[in-house]
């Protein structure tokens, strides 16, 4: 994955998914790690892989250099991220974006797939 340099080329991948039933993984792990630090630290993750979603308008958002936000706008509501730092397109056509915190450990990943991952 590479840096987000720019949220344009974001933007037009994102748009490439609109209006069409795709498959979502969102993942937050920052509870798996901030408890091998301190046992005090409140444990919290989300995760959903092969969530089928269709949105009508999706926007990356967030001042360079970020981290940005992701939103898709459904029918019945919303879905984001937050965080993000990282992305790339894969030899499947995925949108691959994710999230790194100051030591390189994920943080959160949001990935849209015209097929289940």
């Amino acid at each position: 994955m590479k840096p987000i340099e720019s949220r344009d080329p974001i933007q037009k991948e994102i748009n490439r998914f609109a209006n069409k039933v795709v498959y979502l993984h969102l993942e937050t792990t920052t509870g798996s790690y901030t408890s091998h630090y301190d046992e005090k630290a409140l444990q919290v993750g989300a995760y959903i892989r092969n969530g089928k979603i269709q949105f009508f308008h999706g926007k990356i958002t967030g001042d360079e250099p970020g981290p940005y936000r992701v939103g898709l706008k459904m029918d019945l509501g919303w879905v984001y991220a937050e965080g993000l730092t990282h992305w790339e397109v894969d030899d499947h056509g995925r949108l691959l974006m994710a999230g790194h915190d100051g030591e390189g450990k994920l943080a959160v990943a949001f990935q849209l797939s015209e097929k289940p991952f």
